[in-house]
């Protein structure tokens, strides 16, 4: 599979790989082309697909670029497919404007893009519990306890503006007062399957040759670090996300969504 793209590449190949997860049993080697902008670049992707033929997926927005590789493809015997093309087209007739044709529009350095860098340091701030004194001003403060993947989530809602912290629900250790005072954030709760939690843990454990013989992986103390820890959430109201069976971006699908059902709309 080759995914082309003028830009960085993140929309074709978060697109080529969701395409990709909806069959079994495939197995794909990915040949990514970013900042594909001239002529000599396509002829140079034109003789790898020579070489390893396959299903080419791009975003080229110049129509001199686009043309050489559709008609290189073509000859080949090749299938491309201009990723944007149906969602460009039909903006353009609702819009009534023509496209700009400006690779890596969406990566402009507008108020949405200084938000996103805004969101990214306040999430470095306030990750696993730091920095409690402003922890009113989040948008969102993720709880759970050890290895509920609180910071990849909280990573992945500050890329879309949200400031995030999260904070740690230690056994036996009360929640910093600064947490249960807050009113201004959605406060969201992350749990695991118990069986799931422990095998996580003792993975990470063996990662750091750290003992595997304590209450942070015994499944009975396991088991009641989360049942205490479910009591607060529910004494406090906060909802609650089971992120076993979820990646990230759904965990934080749901985050805001929930977000929403709150305040109408998101930060």
């Amino acid at each position: 599979m080759h995914l082309i793209s003028d830009a960085t590449g993140e929309t074709v190949l978060a697109v080529g790989r969701a395409a990709v997860a909806q069959f079994e049993n495939v197995d794909v080697v990915e040949h990514v082309w970013t900042l594909v902008r001239t002529s000599r670049q396509i002829d140079r992707i034109l003789k790898t697909l020579e070489s390893s033929p396959g299903i080419v997926i791009f975003t080229l927005v110049n129509p001199e670029r686009r043309d050489q590789l559709v008609r290189g493809c073509q000859s080949l015997g090749i299938v491309s497919v201009p990723l944007l093309d149906p969602v460009l087209a039909a903006l353009s007739g609702v819009l009534d404007q023509p496209v700009k044709g400006q690779p890596g529009g969406q990566h402009a350095l507008n108020a949405d893009y200084f938000d996103r860098v805004e969101a990214i340091q306040f999430v470095v701030r306030h990750d696993d519990g730091q920095s409690p004194h402003d922890l009113d001003d989040a948008d969102v403060i993720v709880v759970g306890v050890s290895r509920t993947s609180k910071t990849p989530t909280c990573f992945y809602l500050a890329n879309r503006g949200v400031k995030a912290a999260n904070v740690p629900i230690v056994p036996g250790v009360a929640p910093p007062a600064e947490l249960l005072e807050a009113t201004r954030p959605l406060i969201v709760a992350l749990s695991q399957n118990m069986e799931r939690l422990v095998q996580v843990r003792r993975n990470r454990m063996k990662l750091l040759h750290q003992d595997e013989e304590s209450d942070y992986v015994e499944p009975d103390a396991v088991r009641r670090e989360m049942a205490e820890a479910r009591r607060l959430y529910e004494e406090r109201g906060w909802p609650v996300i089971d992120v076993t069976r979820r990646s990230i971006e759904e965990t934080a699908a749901a985050i805001l969504q929930f977000y929403r059902e709150r305040f109408g709309s998101l930060p």
